[in-house]
């Protein structure tokens, strides 16, 4: 019955309510009982007058009782991060409701500043994904607390709550961060191998986060591939010694005829005639290769080149056939041109592009068979195909199929052929002449347009080395 009586009354059991009550009635209590003893108040009299007080104390007190009791159920709610879609209580004693509206108040406060931590976590997590290069945070027992979208990608796995130690097995680098975390260094910057499934060549910076820093991480791990960077320095740097070795030959000719010319062939007329014609050959070459290096650099550094030229490819395939066509006399073959549908006008630099027609029309020539036919042929394709490493253009494209009878092209050679001065050893046996920088010429000027270069030989259908560009660049 008490407790149903509490119920209806919505104060709960364990808000103390009646231990209140009676504590703040026990001094009439007390007085009603000291009156009695002394026969001023009849037993009844003290007795009844007691409970009039103990009522009068529970509806005094039910007010602020049950919004204290309110007001502990609406902060409970908010510190447990409840989904709390009403409003502030309403209240009606006026220091109930200056605590509930100061409590409320806190609260927005926290809400606020929480909303604005984890929206700055979110964009730093943002910023940090962005970066190019894998970075990985450590504590520090060498756990990974977390690592950016590159550090993921680049270690093909989810490496937070990882030790660094499990995921990199080098010895010097894990020494390195040993130093880091155990406060024996500041920052340490190494270079070493990842062997296994990554195969890689990394430069590893690693520096201590300073002591006013928060969180769980204490030091930071960047990591930069340097894999291809070498590469490129040793493609350059080969680069250098094959022109170096090119242009060496030739001149170590013509300086030798030189000697014998200014000694023992001094009056040899005979062998002045030879000797000259061999020094004329010797610096035409060098001259096509000198041509060819500055031509190939200055496509390099054009990369970036707006391409705004109108291009009648029509146009500039009759141009090389008509420069060439003494060559292909020469060694009784065919030129013959074909143009499937009608070609538009694409969009390009019309000297690279009379180049690249240029160049793979001439090694038509140079290396067909005598007697036989070489086809230009162009037409409309609907879009280009992709290669490896290269980012080809969207949409309409034009291909031009230069086709020879020559020798079949093996696998092992056609993976080469774009390399800087690289040569069939089968031309050279046939002692034909060139400089082995015309197709990486091609391709540099294929890369320029965002097109591509394919290339298929069989034995009977001959070569075709085929360019696909694009109608209008994205």
């Amino acid at each position: 019955m008490k407790h149903n009586l509490k119920l209806l009354m919505g104060i709960d059991r364990n808000s103390q309510f009646s231990t209140r009550v009676i504590i703040l009635s026990l001094p009439s209590a007390l007085l009603f009982s000291a009156l009695t003893l002394l026969g001023l108040l009849s037993p009844l009299t003290s007795f009844v007058c007691y409970i009039i007080i103990i009522v009068f104390n529970m509806f005094s007190l039910f007010p602020i009782s049950y919004e204290l009791q309110t007001l502990r159920k609406y902060i409970y709610s908010l510190a447990n991060e409840m989904d709390n879609n009403d409003a502030m209580p309403q209240l009606s004693e006026k220091d109930a409701q200056e605590l509930a509206a100061a409590v409320n108040s806190v609260h927005r406060f926290w809400i606020s500043k929480t909303d604005t931590l984890e929206a700055q976590t979110v964009s730093d997590a943002a910023i940090l994904d962005t970066l190019p290069d894998p970075i990985l945070m450590l504590d520090g027992e060498g756990n990974i607390t977390g690592g950016n979208l590159a550090a993921r990608q680049f270690l093909g796995t989810d490496v937070a709550n990882q030790r660094i130690d499990a995921l990199f097995s080098t010895n010097i680098f894990i020494a390195a961060v040993e130093k880091i975390l155990k406060g024996k260094s500041e920052t340490e910057s190494l270079v070493f191998y990842m062997s296994g499934k990554y195969n890689r060549r990394v430069y590893a910076h690693i520096n201590k986060l300073p002591w006013f820093s928060k969180g769980r991480a204490v030091a930071v791990v960047s990591l930069y591939d340097i894999s291809k960077a070498l590469s490129v320095e040793k493609m350059q740097s080969d680069f250098v010694a094959n022109a170096s070795h090119e242009l060496r030959t030739p001149l170590s000719v013509i300086s030798g005829f030189i000697d014998t010319l200014q000694t023992s062939a001094k009056d040899d007329a005979d062998a002045r005639d030879m000797f000259l014609k061999i020094m004329r050959e010797q610096a035409d070459y060098m001259s096509a290769l000198i041509e060819d290096l500055l031509s190939l650099s200055r496509l390099e550094m054009a990369q970036d080149k707006p391409l705004k030229d109108k291009v009648d490819l029509a146009e500039v395939i009759d141009d090389v056939v008509q420069s060439l066509k003494i060559k292909a006399f020469n060694r009784s073959l065919n030129v013959k041109m074909i143009e499937e549908n009608r070609i538009p006008k694409i969009v390009g630099d019309n000297h690279e592009i009379h180049q690249i027609v240029q160049n793979l029309v001439d090694n038509a020539i140079k290396y067909a068979v005598e007697n036989s036919e070489i086809s230009i042929t162009m037409k409309t394709v609907p879009s280009i195909p992709s290669g490896s490493g290269l980012n080809v253009a969207d949409g309409k494209a034009v291909s031009i199929a230069v086709n020879n009878k020559g020798p079949k092209i093996e696998k092992a050679d056609l993976a080469r052929l774009t390399e800087k001065f690289y040569r069939m050893q089968i031309h050279k046996d046939m002692k034909i002449k060139g400089t082995g920088l015309g197709l990486t010429i091609a391709k540099q000027i294929v890369m320029h347009h965002h097109g591509n270069l394919t290339v298929n030989s069989t034995t009977h259908g001959g070569t075709t080395f085929t360019v696909y560009l694009p109608i209008k660049q994205n």
